[in-house]
């Protein structure tokens, strides 16, 4: 069993950085894959980023290359997620997900156990 809570999110205008955070508890997470997600309003929720347990793979989806970095710290159970060059369509709720298999994946369905979510929200 694993538990998730993200932190970091908040109001920032278009051009600023957040870091999100995801704590994680359980005794072996390094074992889990790591994703991040995002649910805007009227839109499906869909993969920022991922990372691979030891945290040597890293995946984005294409709109975040570039602005965005997933990274981990496995001795403190944490994923966080660098997030510059904010824009309003950067809006939205940001999920952390844990896949027990180890394998990122860029589907959120794969993903086995789910924060309860960030607001992320970006003026223009």
């Amino acid at each position: 069993q694993l538990q998730l809570v993200e932190s970091g999110g908040g109001l920032v205008q278009a051009g600023g950085s957040l870091r999100l955070s995801c704590a994680a508890s359980g005794r072996t997470f390094s074992s889990y894959a790591m994703g991040w997600f995002r649910l805007a309003p009227g839109k499906e929720r869909k993969f920022v980023a991922g990372i691979s347990g030891s945290g040597g793979s890293k995946y984005y989806a294409d709109s975040m290359k570039g602005r965005f970095t997933i990274s981990r710290d496995n001795a403190k159970k944490t994923v966080y997620l660098q997030m510059n060059s904010l824009k309003p369509e950067d809006t939205a709720v940001y999920y952390c997900a844990a896949d027990r298999l180890g394998q990122v994946s860029y589907v959120d369905y794969d993903y086995d156990y789910w924060g309860q979510g960030t607001q992320v929200t970006v003026s223009s």
